[in-house]
């Protein structure tokens, strides 16, 4: 699975940050992204249950999945 953060609708909440630390960071502006370790590789099996988690309680739905 693939995982990227729209900016554009990003509240920075930080839901997910709460949810799938490994995955996600805030920027020094405060609003989420994706790890440079995972912006352009599958997320590993191991981390993929707390990024769709983090997807499904991002207030904004700013995160998206795609098949890897």
């Amino acid at each position: 699975m693939r995982v990227t953060v729209d900016a554009e609708i990003c509240g920075g909440h930080g839901a997910c940050l709460s949810t799938a630390p490994e995955v996600f960071r805030l920027t020094d502006d405060g609003y989420a992204e994706v790890v440079r370790e995972f912006a352009d590789t599958d997320v590993p099996g191991g981390l993929e249950d707390a990024v769709e988690q983090a997807a499904l309680h991002c207030p904004t739905k700013a995160i998206s999945i795609s098949p890897g």
